[in-house]
């Protein structure tokens, strides 16, 4: 009897600890700049093919309320990779300094100590590629363009020195290969794959074979974008496939996220693909109102699926409101690893999806980016853009047409007292970071107002879209265009060439400079095959730490089709940029 007591102890041991041993692979595939609109599955647009993202949504959850963190890149993927609400360690834009995402602990990290073999693919954003490994992955292939990138295997899966190497096929070909690679590679052990796709963030660089299953008239930049996103339904295919074939699509939980709206630059200029890596991005957020860099619903409310068959029930579409944050307190639970109180801001979905607990999964969800802020609890919303506030009751106006704030003020007071105290938790606290800058004062002066787009750049001005740098980078940093030199920093100016105003004009900038001495704006017209030695207009900068306005006149004869701005040596920041016909 003592034998069989000691063997059954034993027997129940041994399956107590194959029970725990027994943790998903995890797979979150992270599309950049894709509008809610762009997944067959929705039926919102008749142009969008994604078969295979449609049989995901199938075969698991399409979360119909599913938002990022932010509305724009580097925040919204340091918190899906903290787990956290980045406001927390200061990452609050593009711009942010990386100190407080590089002292937090990704879920890479979290589940590579608790046995899970990591890897990355595709687009970091940030910090430098090569420290990729320092914040959890064990692999990466940052593949996201057609230049060189950073990886420590080869497209089929091998292990490499660590480097820089040339891409072999196109960039999401190339990452949902390597991820499949992996995944056969590691098929007896438990895998954390973050595939983080450029797709279909601009440039628009789909190759012809993809763009050609959307014949037909349409703009080049949509059909650019939905070629992109044919090439990542076609990886989620591979991936799935790969799965199948390795026995594992039982074994593993598929996160499938878009990182916010899509850029629609009000106007959805279909501009050239080819020089142009800026504008709108040919995605859609129909019907959701705003765009990327809007805490409206355009500007977060994603794509987000969920799929993990034989544990989650299929063909479900998830009512309630669920974050990009829930990923990493889903993957920690799951994982069994230890979490201590603070340090995730998610929960973990897997209850809720599977039906064992009814109740929403948050009481609300609360944003802040930059002079924007909002809070979703239920199907109230509260929106605020620097002194601006819109109240919206998203269960009959999803589209954030018609703010309620007046005739509900003690809900949006409610909200308001909910909210500002959620923000003073915040590093630094407050509702807003600084007054609203002009282009989001356009946005929501265009969207929440109902006012007029503002004109096309190349009628009257060209505000500071459509500039690129030549000998340098140029960036659009929340309105402000900031242009860094290269290295050698000689011969750097920024040039547009896509107008079409009347001369004789007038140029007024607005710019801070780290040189002094002779700017000139050189320009040419209809007809003219170069710039002319006579079409050029020379002024005086002076290097100063404050913004300073030159108004200046082009005596030019003609139609000016193109610009360039020649500024001393050194970095410079432009804040208004506009050229106008001198009569008018």
């Amino acid at each position: 009897m003592k034998t069989l007591l000691v063997c059954l102890l034993c027997f129940g041991s041994l399956a107590a600890r194959s029970h725990a041993a027994v943790k998903p692979n995890i797979i979150v595939i992270y599309t950049d700049d894709h509008g809610y609109a762009d997944l067959g599955i929705r039926g919102v647009e008749k142009d969008v093919k994604t078969p295979h993202l449609d049989a995901l949504a199938r075969s698991g959850v399409i979360a119909k309320h599913g938002y990022s963190s932010a509305p724009q890149c580097v925040p919204s993927r340091g918190g899906l990779m903290v787990g956290k609400f980045q406001g927390r360690f200061q990452l609050d834009s593009n711009n942010s300094a990386l100190d407080g995402f590089n002292k937090e602990t990704t879920i890479a990290t979290r589940l590579q100590r608790g046995g899970y073999v990591t890897a990355h693919f595709g687009k970091w954003h940030l910090g430098p590629t090569s420290e990729i490994p320092d914040h959890g992955f064990t692999h990466t292939y940052a593949q996201h363009g057609q230049q060189k990138f950073t990886a420590n295997i080869t497209l089929d899966g091998k292990d490499q020195p660590m480097g820089e190497v040339r891409p072999e096929i196109y960039h999401i070909d190339g990452c949902t290969r390597a991820a499949a690679s992996i995944i056969t590679r590691y098929k007896e052990r438990p895998f954390f794959l973050y595939v983080a796709l450029r797709a279909p963030h601009t440039p628009l660089d789909a190759p012809q074979s993809y763009k050609d299953r959307f014949p037909g008239p349409m703009p080049e930049r949509r059909r650019a974008a939905l070629g992109m996103l044919a090439a990542v339904d076609d990886g989620v295919r591979l991936i799935t496939d790969t799965l199948k074939q390795q026995g594992l699509t039982e074994k593993t939980l598929i996160f499938f996220i878009g990182d916010n709206g899509a850029p629609l630059k009000i106007l959805k200029t279909d501009s050239p693909l080819e020089g142009d890596a800026g504008g709108w991005d040919g995605s859609l957020n129909t019907p959701l109102n705003g765009e990327k860099g809007m805490l409206a619903e355009g500007g977060m409310h994603v794509p987000f699926l969920i799929a993990w068959p034989g544990t989650i029930p299929a063909g479900q579409t998830y009512e309630h409101p669920v974050s990009a944050l829930d990923v990493a307190a889903t993957a920690a639970a799951l994982a069994d690893v230890t979490v201590k109180p603070g340090d995730l801001d998610g929960v973990n979905l897997i209850p809720f999806l599977k039906g064992e607990n009814t109740q929403p999964p948050h009481e609300a969800l609360m944003w802040r980016w930059m002079a924007q802020s909002a809070i979703r609890e239920g199907d109230w919303k509260l929106l605020r853009g620097g002194e601006r506030e819109y109240l919206y009751d998203l269960s009959t106006d999803l589209e954030e047409k018609h703010s309620l704030a007046s005739q509900h003020p003690d809900i949006a007071a409610r909200l308001r007292t909910k909210l500002t105290a959620w923000c003073a938790e915040l590093n630094p606290p407050g509702l807003a970071l600084g007054p609203m800058a002009p282009t989001w004062n356009d946005y929501f002066d265009f969207y929440l107002e109902g006012k007029p787009a503002p004109k096309p750049e190349s009628e009257l001005s060209t505000g500071i879209r459509g500039w690129m740098a030549r000998g340098g980078s140029l960036a659009d940093k929340d309105g402000v265009l900031v242009l860094t030199p290269d290295k050698d920093g000689k011969g750097t100016f920024i040039t547009h060439s896509r107008l079409k105003i009347a001369g004789p004009a007038t140029a007024k900038i607005t710019l801070k400079t780290a040189g002094s001495g002779q700017a000139a704006i050189a320009w040419r017209v209809d007809g003219d095959k170069d710039f002319l030695p006579a079409n050029r207009v020379p002024f005086e900068v002076q290097a100063s730490d404050d913004w300073q306005t030159h108004s200046i006149t082009l005596p030019a004869r003609g139609r000016i089709i193109h610009v360039r701005v020649h500024l001393p040596a050194g970095p410079a920041q432009f804040r208004t940029l506009d050229f106008k016909p001198a009569t008018r």
